[in-house]
């Protein structure tokens, strides 16, 4: 970066990524699965799959919520010369960063399916919409503070990681209308927030 700036990705765009692929290939696995008797038969494996959805969602959705209001709240100002990264750039660093993680937990959950049918692909489905509520909470924070959070890309590494991983040490922050993306993460709609 020119003049000592960093390349900053948006910490929504991170957390958000991975939700539209996990749900996905989530309800992908459970539907194939609903096709299996299964060892446990279809019944008790839609109601394990829809316990663990709802466990899934709770426990991705609050899962260190701690240390990103800690980051959140001693966030600094980004430096005038800091690069700003693209939603787009930031979506495609994370999922493909993560491909194999993706195709390893579709195939478990696919496997899955012989012995608790449906189950594997909800639990999928579930960590897909935990991240999405994550992301709409980080999008709150934001629109409380009236300014949106990045994270230096090289802090990240080279899957694109965790925005609130060992590895990151603080955020930056610029004003609500900065980058290509909404508070939470979502694509902005005609130059207005959604």
């Amino acid at each position: 970066m020119s003049r000592g700036g960093q390349g900053l990705a948006r910490v929504a765009v991170v957390v958000r990524a991975g939700a539209a692929p996990l749900w996905w290939l989530g309800v992908f696995a459970a539907g194939i699965g609903a096709l299996m008797p299964g060892m446990t038969g279809r019944r008790i494996g839609v109601l394990a799959g829809a316990a663990l959805f709802l466990v899934a969602v709770a426990v991705v959705a609050l899962l260190r919520r701690k240390r990103y209001a800690a980051l959140a709240r001693g966030a600094a100002r980004a430096a005038k010369h800091d690069v700003l990264q693209d939603r787009a750039v930031t979506v495609r660093n994370w999922r493909r960063g993560h491909r194999w993680w993706l195709l390893l937990a579709f195939v478990g959950a696919l496997g899955s399916a012989f012995a608790v049918p449906v189950a594997g692909g909800l639990l999928l489905a579930g960590a897909g919409v935990g991240l999405r509520l994550k992301a709409a909470w980080i999008g709150r924070l934001e629109r409380g503070s009236e300014e949106l959070l990045w994270v230096r890309v090289d802090w990240l590494g080279r899957g694109s990681g965790v925005p609130a991983g060992k590895r990151v040490r603080a955020f930056r922050a610029t004003g609500i209308a900065a980058g290509d993306a909404a508070p939470g993460g979502a694509r902005r709609r005609g130059g207005v927030l959604v």
